[in-house]
This record gives structure tokens, C-alpha cells and sequence, in this order.
């Protein structure tokens, strides 16, 4: 930020001794004293430009705007013209620092004083004409008001591209902690039911392999399947390239749901829904099955779906849910903002919630579990 400011300011501080001393045929001594007193004015104006730049006003403000007018003022009656318009910094420093009527007389004084002194001055020289003195007049009241006005705003200028440069790392972090959400939501959805999977078809496995042997390796190659899927997904979800369909996630939880012994039914007509809806669906099905599985003793399960007024809504149903469990709310699920976010029926309700949607679940009575899904239909 300093760095900038300085580089902003070096044009300013070196035009006062370019235009003085070659008109003015200086000597060494003397151009170096004034080239001295131009950076004096410079150090005295960037100590209030830093100031400024976090949004603070220096201390003994007053003294150094009243050193920094001296060292503007005190030349002009050596070299007038030519150091004249070493004032921009005399406004600037004059808005930066000081407050009320007397901020507007050493804004508006020096611009206006050596715009009218120009043009009083053109105005007596007989071979000015009307045309030439109107160039003097704008050339020096646009020369004066620009150069004032950019060293005023330079430490806002720098200001705000701090801002705008924690605003961009803020961005950045965020970015990385909505994929990490992401990432944490797809693989509790999709490793759930996977691992649900290698942990049913493992017991069924062994107890299988005293008694059939041919079923036992029948379910271990199921089991290895299975072990496989779900390593495609985590490689999809690493890519952010993972898509489910509601078909293949209804007959994968009916294989499951049966091999589990629970009797699922399944009443689905929805031909050709939309793709974002879809997959909303798909997923509430895989939470569906996966919570069944883990936090019930069910015999029967049941999924349907039904539009209705443009909403799609999907329902599922099991028994033996007689005890709650944490991850089964027996209320409507939390916003995504009242939630951990990519915790089964937490990260299905922020996944609902992104299509104006809402996702509720809780017991229904007689040891039945529900979980109901309604999107609007076009997925808006």
C-alpha cells in the first residue's frame, strides 16, 4: 500500500523543482535546497495520505498541514508561476485534514486565487485575445483541481484495493469451504448406503459360508462390487462429476432393501423429470434406503411420488423406526443454515432448499418412519 502511494505521489513532488529550476536558472545549491523542500512537502503529504489510506487522521494534524503550507507558500515569493502549482498539496492535505468552513477556504482558494491571478494576469498582456485567454483560464483551473483531486483520492484509490484484496481472499476461503462441504455432503450420501452395503452382504457372507459355500461367494462378489461403485464415486466426487438417476437409485435400494429382508414397494411414475429435480430425488432415495437400513428393524418399505399444483413430491415410508435416533429429526429438517451441512437428512434439506424446495422427516405413528422431498417441478 505504502509502495503504491509513493509511486503515486513521485510525479506530483517532482513537477514544482522540473518547472522552477531550469526557468529560473538555478544553481547547484539552489536547486538541490529546493529540490529538498519538494520532498520535505511530499513526506509531509504522503505521512497524510498513509493516514488516510486506513482511514485515520495523523496526529498533530494541524502542525504538519501548517509546515507543508510554509514550505508550499514560502518559495512562491522567489519563483511565483513556477512553484505555484506545488498548492495541490496544500488542497489535498487542506480536504484530508480539516473540517467545516475552513476546509472549503483552502480547497476553493488556491484553485480559484491562481485561476483567477492566470487570467487577470493573461488578461493584461495586449496580445491576449478572448479565445487565448479562456485556454489560460481552463488550462490552469483543470491543471490545479485534477492534480488536488487525484492526490486526494490516491490513499481512498489504495484503500479500497486493500479491501477489495481481503474481499478476494475472503472469496477464496469461502470457495474452498463450500467444496469442502460439497465434498463432505456427496461422500456421507454416497459412501452411506455403499458402506451400508459391504457391511450387509459381509454378515450375510459369513453367515452363508458354513452351510452355502456358493451363496457365501455369490454374496462376497456382490460385496465386491459394491466396494468398486463406491470407489468410482469418490473418484467422480473428487471431479465434482457425480450424477445419480431416481431409476438406478430405486432398484439399487430395492436389491439392498430385499437382501436385507424388508419387502419394498415402489410406486414411482414420474416419465422424464427435470434433470436438477431429478437428481434431488435420486438422492432422497439413497437417504431414504441408507437410513432405513441402519436406524431401523423394518420389514416393509415403501416410495412414492405425486405431482400436484407444479410440486413433485417423493415420500418414503418404512416400519420399525420405534426409537428415534440423531440423524432421524422427528421434525421438519433444519434450514441449511441452522445445520451442519452434509449430514445425511441435514445435507438432503440444503440440497432441496437450493431449488426452493423443502425436505421433512420424522415418525408418523405405529413404529412408521417418513421421509417426504417437495420440489417445485421445473426446479426453480
Amino acid at each position: 500500500m505504502k509502495r503504491v502511494l509513493v509511486a503515486l505521489h513521485a510525479p506530483f513532488v517532482a513537477a514544482g523543482p522540473v518547472t522552477t529550476i531550469p526557468r529560473h536558472h538555478l544553481g547547484l545549491a539552489q536547486a538541490g535546497l529546493l529540490t529538498l523542500i519538494a520532498l520535505a512537502i511530499g513526506g509531509l503529504q504522503l505521512r497524510h495520505s498513509f493516514a488516510a489510506a486506513r482511514g485515520e487522521r495523523p496526529a498533530g494534524a494541524g502542525w504538519t498541514f501548517l509546515a507543508l503550507s510554509v514550505l508550499v507558500y514560502l518559495p512562491m515569493v522567489w519563483f511565483t508561476w513556477d512553484w505555484s502549482i506545488m498548492q495541490w498539496f496544500v488542497v489535498a492535505s487542506g480536504a484530508m485534514i480539516l473540517r467545516g468552513p475552513l476546509r472549503i477556504l483552502v480547497v476553493a482558494g488556491p484553485i480559484l486565487g491562481q485561476t483567477i491571478a492566470a487570467g487577470w494576469a493573461a488578461h493584461q498582456d495586449p496580445g491576449t485575445d478572448v479565445g487565448l485567454l479562456l485556454v489560460v483560464v481552463a488550462y490552469l483551473f483543470t491543471l490545479s483541481a485534477m492534480g488536488s483531486a487525484a492526490l486526494y483520492v490516491s490513499p481512498r484509490l489504495v484503500r479500497v484495493l486493500a479491501e477489495l484484496d481481503v474481499a478476494r481472499t475472503e472469496l477464496a476461503e469461502l470457495a474452498v469451504g463450500q467444496e469442502r462441504l460439497r465434498v463432505s455432503r456427496d461422500l456421507h450420501d454416497l459412501l452411506g448406503q455403499s458402506l451400508s452395503a459391504v457391511s450387509l452382504k459381509g454378515d450375510l457372507a459369513l453367515r452363508l459360508l458354513p452351510t452355502d459355500t456358493e451363496a457365501a461367494r455369490a454374496e462376497i462378489q456382490s460385496l465386491t462390487a459394491v466396494a468398486r461403485g463406491a470407489l468410482r464415486d469418490v473418484r467422480a466426487i473428487a471431479r465434482a462429476e457425480h450424477g445419480v438417476s431416481l431409476q438406478s437409485e430405486i432398484e439399487a435400494a430395492t436389491l439392498l432393501l430385499t437382501a436385507a429382508g424388508i419387502t419394498p414397494s415402489v410406486d414411482v411414475d414420474l416419465p422424464h423429470p427435470n434433470g436438477q429435480v431429478e437428481n434431488i430425488l435420486a438422492w432422497a432415495v439413497r437417504e431414504g434406503a441408507t437410513n432405513t437400513l441402519r436406524h431401523s428393524q423394518a420389514s416393509t418399505w415403501t416410495i412414492s411420488t405425486r405431482r400436484r399444483s407444479g410440486t413433485i413430491t417423493l415420500e418414503i415410508v418404512n416400519d420399525g423406526a420405534d426409537l428415534p435416533s440423531a440423524d432421524l429429526p422427528s421434525a421438519d429438517l433444519p434450514s441449511a443454515d441452522q445445520t451442519s451441512p452434509g449430514s445425511g437428512l441435514a445435507g438432503l434439506a440444503e440440497r432441496a432448499q437450493a431449488l426452493s424446495g423443502t425436505a421433512s422427516a420424522g415418525h408418523v405413528g405405529a413404529g412408521r418412519f417418513r421421509l417426504r422431498v417437495e420440489i417445485p417441478e421445473g426446479g426453480s
